[in-house]
């Protein structure tokens, strides 16, 4: 049973001590009537059909989940794909989102759509890849778990030769830093996780999304509750698959947002960022100080060679491995998602001098 404090009257929250042996995620069964999942989407008509699908195949308890699809003004068929399956299951509703952003959407669902009855939020994204049961497998391991959050893993994947080689470079240490949620197998209390359920009444608490965030929104959430006394638990038992971007452009620009957002929850918390965090911007630095000094030491040249043969080196062992020249394309990949994460991350810093801790309503 779960060990939670609820005070109706002044709206209080108060955790209980986590247990520090892992609990069954099968000994809580969430009620379906009380989860409401929150589906951003912009322009997915290429998936959301099979996202709503994937999550509706549980159909006798997936019936009583109110499943809201958040739409930031696509001009694909998105919104008539929801509609049609929206007339075929009761449960499924579509609401528009002007501010487009998807922490916005988020927000938006459960200020527009959450009822009395709904004590837990789940976050879909429309583009990942999701096994069947999902949304109550994170409903009931975050009750079982007794949890403000729970995190899921996350496993890269793609269809295009760009995509495969991508995915397999951040199945390594130089493309996830380590991160637990990036492929990661341990389950286990964590600070930050891919977002996948909370309950609502943190939520509130907190304040949701802070949409000022163009980027990094859900770490810095996980911070703020982490502030408040609550705690996050990284189910590695359940899993999706995330669709990896299928051009370097799009990849780059993905992972210059990345840097930003990051630069924007260090300098709005005061925070001091980790080793990991600081490998992208010092790798920009020293090759772009190298490079530039490289007519008067042309020893310098080295580092970024040093660099290359590495990325190099890892591509080649995953082209080996996977017995594909896909996995020649890690090394393109790494590179751009090194070097944009770390270029927005000091080009942030080195125009935003000033905190600002603006959170939305």
């Amino acid at each position: 049973m779960m060990n939670r404090r609820y005070n109706q009257a002044s709206h209080a929250v108060t955790f209980a001590e986590p247990c520090q042996e892992e609990r069954s995620a099968t000994a809580v069964r969430a009620d379906p009537a009380t989860i409401l999942v929150a589906i951003p989407t912009l322009n997915e008509a290429a998936h959301i059909a099979a996202t709503l699908s994937a999550l509706m195949t549980d159909a006798p308890r997936m019936a009583g989940v109110q499943i809201v699809v958040a739409d930031g003004g696509s001009t694909d068929a998105t919104c008539s794909i929801v509609q049609q399956i929206a007339a075929r299951h009761g449960n499924i509703r579509l609401i528009h989102n002007p501010e487009r952003l998807q922490a916005a959407a988020v927000n938006r669902v459960v200020s527009d759509c959450a009822t009395s009855r709904h004590q837990i939020l789940v976050r879909v994204d429309a583009h990942a890849h999701y096994p069947s049961g999902y949304v109550l497998a994170v409903a009931d391991s975050l009750l079982a778990h007794d949890v403000a959050a729970l995190a899921t893993a996350m496993d890269s994947v793609g269809s295009s030769c760009f995509q495969r080689g991508a995915a397999w470079a951040m199945a390594t240490r130089l493309g996830s830093g380590g991160s637990g949620h990036r492929g990661g197998t341990r389950s286990g209390y964590v600070d930050h996780g891919h977002h996948a359920g909370f309950r609502l009444d943190v939520w509130r608490q907190v304040g949701g999304y802070n949409t000022d965030f163009r980027a990094n929104e859900d770490a810095e959430l996980d911070h703020r509750i982490t502030l408040a006394g609550g705690k996050i638990w990284l189910d590695a038992e359940i899993r999706l698959g995330y669709v990896m971007r299928p051009t370097l452009r799009k990849l780059a620009l993905q992972y210059w947002r990345y840097g930003q957002g990051r630069g924007q929850t260090l300098t709005t918390h005061r925070l001091m960022p980790r080793l990991r965090q600081m490998i992208p911007p010092i790798s920009v630095a020293v090759n772009l100080v190298a490079l530039a000094m490289s007519p008067w030491w042309p020893g310098l040249l080295w580092l970024p060679g040093l660099y290359l043969a590495l990325l190099s080196g890892t591509a080649l062992h995953l082209a080996i491995r996977h017995a594909s020249l896909c996995g020649l394309c890690a090394a393109p990949a790494l590179l751009v998602m090194h070097q944009a994460w770390g270029a927005g991350f000091l080009t942030y810093l080195a125009l935003n001098s000033r905190p600002a801790d603006r959170r939305a309503s």
